[in-house]
């Protein structure tokens, strides 16, 4: 495990801009350092900042829970948190997490790190940001012509062909405001996420006017992963790693899970579809290290080394506020909206044009270009998320 490491003034270097022109090389251990100072930070309160994220590890509110099985435990966290929706059994894989970690960045230098950075971890909804790359990348090759055209113009699959689901749009999916309707993997849309207290509340409310409201639902998350994999005929894991995480250098101990019942044929190919978070297990699993790839990559609207991975148009798409959810772009883009009540990123202090890649635990990838910041944050608890990002844009002198 890596130790806490914050630069020590000693090594300044001397950093007289914070234009993006460093990009770290396949080989994460020689990811270059660089003080804080010098990279315009105060490091006192750069320190001050790492300790918070690992005093706020999260934890039950349940002391004796805590005690006989952490948080950390998640094959056994993961089905207690959801164990109030029907059909709530995990169908994809899980697995313990480890401790705080984390990494923060300016202009692609890490001035500070902690915990372990190798480790693969479960991300949960991160997963989402993989997703929405990867039908970013069929609208850049024109294999989708248009993100407002309808799914089902794509999809041979009789659900996307329903009289309700027939004309949501890609841009709908990809905004969770689909309200897509149905059954897929044994989950059924209404049973995700219903009321507490009424586990059929959904059922009996019956499906959404498409574009009429934002609801987080992982089952309709499955049916774009799904969508885009007829879309893209071949498994979205080798599209991504192709197209996205060979390109930026990310390690090769990453990996994206469906679940045991998500195999589809396609073109005479048994193929799994990915799961876009790990509510019912599987997700994207993967490091710190890579996660930190991942949030450079959004810094610099998808080039990588000058070359375009992904399209300024798609990040200006998916950076554009959902009109029902203003503090929401694409999945998983949270923007920060400190004037949106409910808004899961709301920092006076931060840029409006900073945004995170969000999931459960909490996974958080933060993004703010106005200062060239990257910062990764594994399992800090929610609650204080947004403190975390008010200390950060504190820290910065520069």
């Amino acid at each position: 495990m890596r130790a806490i490491f914050v630069a020590a003034a000693a090594l300044a270097v001397a950093t007289p801009a914070f234009a993006q022109d460093y990009f770290p090389s396949a080989d994460s251990a020689a990811w270059e350092r660089r003080d804080p100072a010098a990279m315009g930070f105060d490091p006192e309160a750069l320190a001050a900042l790492v300790a918070f994220a690992v005093e706020n590890e999260t934890r039950h509110d349940d002391p004796e829970l805590e005690a006989i099985s952490p948080a950390s435990n998640l094959p056994v966290t993961v089905p207690l948190t959801w164990s109030y929706e029907p059909f709530s059994s995990p169908i994809g894989p899980l697995k313990a997490r480890g401790g705080p970690a984390g990494i923060i960045l300016r202009d692609g230098y890490i001035v500070a790190e902690w915990g372990d950075l190798e480790r693969v971890d479960m991300t949960f909804s991160v997963s989402k940001t993989f997703l929405s790359h990867v039908v970013g990348l069929a609208v850049d090759d024109g294999l989708i012509a248009s993100v407002h055209d309808p799914v089902s113009a794509y999809v041979e699959d009789p659900l996307f062909h329903t009289d309700h689901n027939a004309p949501i749009t890609w841009d709908q999916m990809l905004r969770q405001t689909s309200g897509w309707w149905g059954e897929l993997f044994g989950k059924p849309a209404w049973a995700d996420r219903p009321d507490r207290d009424d586990p059929a509340s959904d059922l009996v409310a019956g499906p959404p006017e498409p574009g009429s409201a934002w609801e987080y639902n992982d089952v309709r998350v499955n049916a774009l992963a799904l969508a885009a994999l007829y879309v893209w005929r071949r498994p979205l894991p080798e599209v991504l790693e192709e197209r996205i995480m060979g390109p930026i250098g990310a390690s090769g101990s990453w990996i994206w899970h469906g679940y045991e019942n998500s195999f589809v044929e396609i073109d005479g190919q048994v193929i799994q579809s990915v799961s876009g978070g790990g509510h019912w297990g599987g997700g994207m699993w993967l490091s710190a290290y890579d996660q930190a790839r991942l949030g450079l990559l959004g810094l610099n609207r998808g080039r990588w080394e000058g070359e375009p991975l992904l399209s300024d148009a798609w990040f200006e798409a998916s950076l554009t506020p959902t009109d029902v959810a203003p503090g929401y772009g694409y999945m998983n883009f949270f923007l920060n909206r400190p004037e949106v009540e409910g808004a899961a990123i709301r920092v006076e202090s931060a840029p409006e044009s900073a945004f995170a890649y969000l999931g459960a635990g909490t996974n958080m990838i933060y993004v703010d270009p106005e200062h060239e910041i990257v910062a990764v944050v594994r399992w800090i608890d929610g609650g204080a998320r947004n403190e975390f990002i008010a200390r950060l844009t504190a820290a910065i002198t520069d």
